[in-house]
């Protein structure tokens, strides 16, 4: 796909960004266990926390194949803070643009898209993962709003998010029209973290068992129409699987980076080991795949950006990005050898990291599910 001068303009300063003030910092961030709060406000400074947004709520007005291109290079450098990023655009910001009151829209948008406030997407339960149409949590109505009980689970963001986005049954008899979407400062009193998960990877980015507890909401908290709760979580799916498989694509280009550069350095048996066929041909394969990957994610984007349903293309871009990271995050440790798989040269971190693009925002086998739909 040939990008327009202002795309490449936005991915090299991203790029340039990611790799001065990002990368350098990203074992501090995991070891910290959290990112700087000034860290999101100069994202957003460039345009990163509201990239599809008008103009007019300060956001950047980019195109999907920009944002698409943003992740990339974030996720490069840090995977954990381009999942914040990917939720915040394709979730949050764009959920309360399609569906948000102009009062919703003034209320929590500036905050969100100037990155003093980064937002939660609460849908997932300990007993509903990708059957969402499972979900137990109860909105029950109570004189000027609502009462909110139940758990979430797997929740990013859940502790250092400011606002939650929050999927609940309205109406238990009617099945998948029965469920509602709220918004939720999570300082409304009975709004509880109940556990900050020890993950494998992303350990920056805040994963959490949520609780609410006679949570009383105002009836202006409902985000869109009582009922559309199931249609708002999915209809944000297509951006929010176009961001998953862009951030794939991010981390297999930084530890194939590493691996290229290492095999251009490293000298076995006389030669530069990537002049040796096994290490050669491993390498090409794995840039190849990388670049047809690559090609689905724009691809899917693209037909966002021209207003046609890509469902289908999302959950391919999705699918295939996400296997091929995981496959070039260990072809690229192999390279390595034993280096690879210490610490300090940087593709331990970027294979914990990429491992769970196959699972959040609906896990490989939803996506084939979806794909066979189509066919």
């Amino acid at each position: 796909m040939l990008l327009s001068e202002t795309q490449i303009l936005i991915q090299d300063a991203v790029r340039a960004f990611a790799r001065e003030r990002i990368r350098p910092f990203s074992r501090e961030f995991e070891r910290a266990g959290g990112y700087p709060p000034e860290l999101f406000e100069e994202l957003a400074g460039l345009g990163l926390m509201g990239m599809t947004a008008p103009e007019q709520f300060g956001g950047a007005g980019a195109d999907y194949v920009s944002y698409a291109l943003a992740l990339i290079e974030l996720a490069a450098a840090d995977g954990g803070l381009s999942t914040i990023v990917s939720i915040q655009n394709s979730i949050i910001v764009n959920g309360i643009l399609k569906d948000g009151t102009p009062a919703q829209q003034e209320r929590y948008l500036p905050d969100l898209i100037a990155g003093r406030a980064i937002g939660a997407f609460a849908l997932t339960e300990p007993d509903a993962g990708s059957d969402a149409s499972a979900i137990r949590t109860r909105a029950t109505r109570v004189e000027g709003g609502w009462r909110l009980d139940g758990t979430k689970q797997f929740i990013t963001s859940g502790q250092i998010g400011r606002l939650a986005i929050v999927i609940a049954v309205t109406d238990p008899a009617a099945g998948k029209k029965g469920m509602s979407a709220f918004l939720v400062p999570t300082d409304t009193p009975g709004y509880f973290v109940d556990k900050v998960e020890d993950k494998l990877g992303q350990t920056a980015s805040d994963t959490c068992a949520i609780r609410f507890e006679n949570l009383i909401l105002r009836d202006d908290a409902l985000l869109g129409q009582e009922g559309e709760g199931y249609r708002i979580a999915l209809s944000n799916l297509e951006a929010g699987r176009i961001g998953i498989a862009a951030q794939s694509i991010g981390m297999a280009d930084a530890a194939l980076e590493i691996a290229v550069a290492y095999a251009k350095d490293r000298v076995s048996f006389g030669q530069k080991i990537i002049q040796h066929q096994a290490v050669g041909f491993r390498l090409a394969d794995l840039a190849a795949r990388l670049e047809a990957a690559r090609q689905l994610v724009l691809h899917a984007a693209s037909l966002k950006d021209g207003g046609q349903p890509c469902l289908k293309e999302a959950a391919m871009a999705k699918l295939v990005a996400s296997e091929v990271a995981e496959a070039v995050c260990s072809g690229a440790i192999q390279t390595l050898g034993g280096y690879g798989y210490l610490e300090e040269y940087g593709l331990a971190k970027i294979f914990r990291d990429v491992r769970v693009c196959q699972i959040y925002e609906g896990t490989s086998d939803i996506q084939r599910m979806i794909i066979t739909r189509s066919l």
